[in-house]
């Protein structure tokens, strides 16, 4: 229940899967009491594909996909959980037209606000009423967590009432988190990049892609401070195989503090070449949420000093830095030792 509970705060599209009558529906409509937001809740197999893609009309002498009620509302109200409830119920027609709703908040011709989250809840196929399972396209736009429940949760919301766990915030993590996380996960790809894309042969829930190791740096970002959680969220966005060795990966960086590396020329840096691409990130990820011109030319005494071991591992943070000059800073003299590489990416003359 933490995890959907910081997934919903995080804005991650997410589905719960639980065999019937666990209390997924309950549980959603809990959180989004707890939260102050507004709970539409729409059942795939009572519904067309025109009720996600829109209704065609006539206005104005073109054609209009009106969208539905339930859309109307989540927009008006700015805000709110859009809950695709026993989603393995809805036919295949049904799921291609949820894709762009899950994944663009798109609702016929009306964009919902980006404070609508999605969350998803489903029985495997076999329990579900006439059940259909989840189309790739689908299962690749959303996190999956098993929903799971213990005779003595049971037993203490029978007795106490059914607690909603306390969530610290609503919002997204803060933009430096998320930079640092996708940082980690583009660094762990140069080193894996057999994990970039992994499509299953057969019907599967999270699996590796780029959409999903999106997903995978946002979990990372909102779940610092707690490691269950966060091994739900990224296992859940892309697969068990996957998602273990990045979070095993990410264990044993022990990586230095960007701002210390950038005050002190002489701070140790890592030997391993995956490290050193994390480093890096990180620091490109700090100097950009600092956005001041000192920190951009300190960045660049370090990316010249990676550069004479490594000029491979240096490029991509030169790249990064050269595109995100503060306006007015003037050059430092170390960016003429990454010249080359600059003058490669035709970023220098």
């Amino acid at each position: 229940m933490h995890a959907l509970a910081l997934a919903v705060g995080a804005n991650l599209p997410v589905i719960l899967w639980g065999a019937p009558g666990t209390g997924k529906t309950s549980a959603v409509l809990a959180l989004g009491r707890h939260l102050g937001l507004p709970v539409e809740a729409v059942v795939g197999s009572v519904r067309e594909p025109s009720d996600f893609a829109g209704l065609p009309v006539v206005r104005e002498g073109a054609t209009w996909f009106a969208p539905p009620r339930w859309a109307e509302r989540l927009a008006a109200a700015g805000e709110g959980i859009l809950f695709l409830d026993e989603l393995t119920t809805a036919p295949p027609a049904v799921q291609a037209a949820m894709l762009r709703v899950v994944l663009e908040r798109v609702v016929g011709d009306l964009e919902l606000p980006p404070e609508v989250r999605i969350v998803a809840a489903a029985n495997p196929p076999a329990l579900a009423a006439d059940g259909w399972e989840l189309s790739a396209p689908l299962a690749n736009r959303l996190v999956h967590l098993d929903w799971e429940v213990s005779a003595a949760t049971v037993a203490d919301g029978f007795t106490g009432g059914f607690a909603v766990p306390e969530v610290s915030s609503a919002d997204p993590p803060s933009p430096t988190s998320l930079a640092a996380s996708r940082a980690l996960v583009g660094a762990f790809l140069r080193v894996r990049p057999a994990l970039v894309l992994a499509v299953p042969d057969e019907p599967a829930r999270g699996w590796p892609s780029p959409r999903t190791w999106e997903l995978a740096a946002t979990a990372l970002a909102c779940t610092a401070h707690d490691e269950r959680a966060r091994a739900e969220l990224v296992v859940g966005a892309v697969g068990e195989a996957a998602g273990f060795e990045l979070l095993s990966w990410v264990r044993d960086l022990d990586l230095p503090d960007p701002e210390s590396l950038l005050y002190d020329p002489a701070a140790p840096l890592p030997d391993r070449v995956d490290r050193l691409h994390a480093v890096l990130g990180s620091v490109v990820a700090h100097v950009t949420a600092d956005g001041g011109g000192e920190a951009w030319q300190r960045a660049w005494a370090l990316v010249a000093r990676v550069s004479r071991a490594t000029p491979d591992v240096a490029a991509g943070a030169a790249r990064s830095l050269a595109a995100r000059r503060p306006e007015g800073t003037p050059l430092p003299s170390a960016m003429l030792e990454v010249a080359p590489i600059l003058r490669a990416a035709g970023l220098m003359p």
